[in-house]
């Protein structure tokens, strides 16, 4: 009742052997270059078209919720609750930008490729299947040509009972040699 024990090395090892720990890997390592590419599109496209009406960052967008949001010039303190929903607009589009350039690129094209392929694997399994089902015809009647053969009628002219019944010879060696 002795079990191998694996070292934790090993598991370790089998753990980052595991293809679908390389996958991800190299998808997070992906995301974080895309993420580069959609927070540069925000800053140079979207922020200066939403500019174009106010600001020219999302960030400087804010409201006060108590008080008068003016920052001491000696302190660097902000009097006042503002709140910076600028950064979370921004936030937000990057989010919204990187989600559809997902979907569009990458999520839509794989769904219609797999539908494609299992449309197709399902082509092909009834396709096989009717191949059997016509193989089991001919096998029928090569089976009905060997019992008309057999009790010296024509195929498919039999009792009906098949090899054996009662009605029909029965198909086994001869003892008349």
């Amino acid at each position: 009742m002795s079990e191998k024990k694996v070292s934790l090395l090993e598991g370790f090892k089998a753990f980052l052997m595991r293809g679908n720990v390389i996958d991800l890997a190299v998808a997070v390592v992906i995301g974080a270059a895309f993420t580069n590419i959609v927070n540069a599109v925000v800053k140079g496209i979207i922020n200066p078209l939403v500019g174009a009406f106010g600001t020219q960052d999302l960030d400087n967008y804010s409201s006060c919720l108590q008080g008068p949001c003016t920052t001491n010039a000696k302190t660097g303190e902000m009097d006042g609750i503002e709140l910076l929903w600028g950064s979370v607009l921004s936030a937000t589009l990057s989010f919204l930008i990187t989600a559809a350039v997902v979907y569009f690129l990458m999520v839509l094209p794989m769904a219609k490729y797999l539908a494609r392929r299992a449309a197709m694997q399902a082509a092909k399994e009834g396709v096989q299947e009717t191949i059997e089902v016509s193989e089991l015809e001919v096998l029928k009647e090569i089976r009905d040509a060997l019992v008309a053969q057999r009790t010296g009628g024509a195929p498919g002219q039999g009792s009906g009972d098949g090899p054996g019944g009662a009605g029909g010879t029965a198909v086994g060696p001869r003892e008349d040699r």
